[in-house]
């Protein structure tokens, strides 16, 4: 089995990474200022992916729907 962790749309990597850096701040992690993430703890960069995850699904979720209403987090 490949690993690809590649975006499926190219032009959704800038997308993505934004978000990440949002939901660092949320959380009142501190992200790098060099753009390397190898340095951080397991527990922080684990809880940016889940909480990316979530709001994704939950927009993924409100799409297939028709709901204009948005999500909650």
């Amino acid at each position: 089995m490949a690993n690809n962790n590649s975006p499926v749309v190219r032009q959704a990597y800038r997308a993505l990474d934004q978000l990440k850096y949002e939901i660092a701040t949320e959380l009142g992690i501190q992200t790098p200022q060099d753009g390397y993430w190898g340095t951080m703890l397991t527990r922080d960069t684990g809880a940016i992916g889940g909480h990316m995850t979530r709001k994704l699904v939950a927009l993924g979720e409100q799409m297939i729907s028709g709901s204009q209403v948005p999500p909650r987090f």
